[in-house]
């Protein structure tokens, strides 16, 4: 192929990524289907556009190595063994039931015992790429549901490995199925993949600290990024020779750096690499995507998607439940992780390969996995509404309890236990003055109660959650929810039921403000206002501005509500 080919077929990428994308992203979609739609236009069985997808797919692969790198950099090995449970235990019985309940249904429809257990696997896992881009997105990565979900893909991501030596030594011409040491062979596979993972984290242990330190005193940009690029591929390069995935050595890669002074400079140079063959793998799998094929046997493979994904759901769900998570996480995680995966394609690409799945089944199979990931971001959306609805099912139950508060008056009623809200009950408390909070975070409401504070469970924007709460003879009620719509809604809820009662209410911004006092707010804090009067102010004390005067300055901003605020423009939300 020639130079201008390439360059050719780059082009073409690049332009339709700009083209298409854009438009996804305009309609509220998430760019995954995007990246989607541009590589069934431009690949194969589109217009045929791209000359080697080969090519494309091999250098889309180091997208999804970056993404498990900035994973890594955002935990720690810390982090990472708390999870340990979770990774280890639900996540191996979440492969190994979705494994063989997938296996046996293919068993009986025909399929020969390997063929089966080859099905069965590869259907198994999900899709770290798309799953994880979607937390991403939604800013859900650090949340319980986030943590459950990466858990598990964790979890499958390793378990690639002894999958693709499963595939690899039942497709051996050679050896018959009785006469292969399994045994034998997994052992050196384990043994291998130890020592690389030794020599990856004594890498990191003992050679990258004092590698940045030197690299960033030469304050070369250029050799930072190159180090940092060095790095990953190094580690991800032997992993894989040890038979491990790529993805693993990054995410090791991602976990040392994590431990160093030097990863928020590093996210910073890596995020547009990983950006960009990210597209590219979401691009190179819609190349793959046979229209044509996927209408001729639409039935056939609208039942297999339809059951794969109800079924994967349905054991994931109940495997969390089994491990204490709650039940409206349990749901959301069952259905993010309903799909095929990227791994998929390469288990079934190896398996037709060695001639262990009859052709057309090896299509039918590929076409499930792209489905399934392109049903993905709308399986986000529905477990996003049943989880709500659980959760609103729980707040009921938690409502008939009722609140223990009968020896409490006087006291200050505060709505939102997070961090603003358990800061003002500390206040109130060193005061000497009763406190009664409001949350609608379980575990919060459950460890706060542990250490004695006075904190329920219940849904602030019904009015008779607060006057259960003993609104009618509180002093005074502080608003500190998060949620624009949510605070107003409690503060329009109290003052038409308690025109007398003074609510000090915590807002985002001044129009957030003007909202508020509309609603009924006596007072209301900006957020955003005081922390950049505050950040001002620190910053005129570094100049040696007189404390005087700096607070003069400051107190002249907080005269009419913020009203010199309104000066600041603001730009495209």
């Amino acid at each position: 192929m020639s130079q201008s080919e390439y360059l050719g077929d780059v082009l073409v990428v690049l332009a339709a990524m700009v083209v298409v994308v854009p438009v996804f992203q305009r309609v509220k979609l998430s760019p995954i289907l995007g990246y989607l739609a541009a590589g069934m236009l431009i690949g194969p069985y589109g217009f045929e556009l791209i000359g080697d997808t080969k090519a494309a797919k091999t250098l889309a692969h180091f997208g999804v190595v970056f993404l498990l790198f900035m994973i890594g950099l955002e935990l720690s090995f810390r982090r990472l063994a708390a999870l340990g449970s979770k990774v280890f235990g639900l996540g191996s019985l979440q492969v190994l039931m979705s494994g063989l309940a997938i296996g046996l249904i293919a068993y009986l429809l025909g399929l020969g015992v390997y063929s089966a257990a080859i099905v069965g696997g590869g259907l198994a896992l999900s899709s770290t790429a798309f799953v994880l881009q979607l937390l991403e997105e939604r800013h859900e990565r650090a949340t319980g549901f986030g943590l459950t979900t990466f858990s598990i893909l964790l979890l499958q991501d390793l378990a690639v490995v002894p999958l693709l030596i499963f595939v690899t030594l039942v497709g051996a011409p050679e050896a018959s199925v009785p006469e292969i040491s399994w045994f034998e062979d997994l052992g050196l596979a384990a043994l291998k993949g130890s020592a690389a993972l030794l020599v990856v984290i004594g890498i990191g242990r003992f050679v990258l600290r004092p590698l940045y330190r030197w690299i960033a005193s030469t304050r070369s940009v250029e050799l930072f990024v190159s180090t940092t690029l060095l790095t990953v591929l190094s580690m991800s390069w032997i992993m894989s020779v040890a038979g491990l995935s790529m993805e693993l050595g990054a995410l090791l890669a991602g976990l040392l750096l994590a431990e160093t002074e030097y990863r928020h400079q590093i996210e910073a140079d890596i995020k547009p690499f990983r950006g960009i063959l990210l597209g590219l793998f979401f691009m190179t799998i819609g190349m793959f995507i046979d229209v044509g094929f996927i209408a001729d046997n639409l039935g056939l493979i609208a039942i297999i998607v339809i059951s794969l994904m109800l079924g994967k759901a349905v054991i994931t769900t109940l495997l969390c439940r089994m491990f204490g998570t709650p039940i409206a996480t349990s749901v959301r995680t069952g259905l993010a992780l309903s799909q095929g995966g990227e791994f998929g394609f390469v288990v079934f690409g190896a398996a037709l390969t060695l001639g262990l799945l009859p052709q057309n089944i090896g299509q039918i199979l590929m076409a499930v996995i792209a489905l399934t990931m392109i049903a993905t971001p709308g399986m986000f959306y529905i477990g996003q509404k049943l989880s709500e609805v659980l959760k609103k099912r729980a707040q009921y139950g938690q409502e008939e309890q009722g609140f223990d508060i009968d020896d409490i008056t006087q006291h200050v009623l505060i709505a939102g236990f997070g961090r603003v809200g358990q800061t003002v009950a500390k206040v109130l408390a060193d005061a000497g003055i009763a406190y009664i909070a409001l949350d609608l975070d379980q575990e919060r409401v459950r460890k706060c109660r542990a250490k004695g504070m006075r904190v329920f469970f219940g849904d602030a924007n019904r009015i008779h959650v607060l006057k259960s709460a003993g609104a009618g003879h509180a002093k005074a009620a502080v608003i500190t929810i998060d949620h624009v719509a949510s605070a107003n809604q409690v503060v329009a809820a109290l003052r038409e039921s308690y025109a007398a009662l003074p609510i000090y209410v915590r807002a985002r911004d001044r129009r957030h403000m003007r909202s508020l006092e509309k609603s009924g707010a006596s007072a209301v804090v900006s957020e955003a206002a005081e922390s950049s009067l505050q950040l001002g102010s620190i910053v005129l004390k570094a100049l040696n501005v007189s404390i005087d005067e700096i607070t003069s300055l400051i107190e002249d901003f907080r005269e009419d509500d913020y009203a010199k605020l309104e000066e600041i423009i603001d730009g495209k939300e």
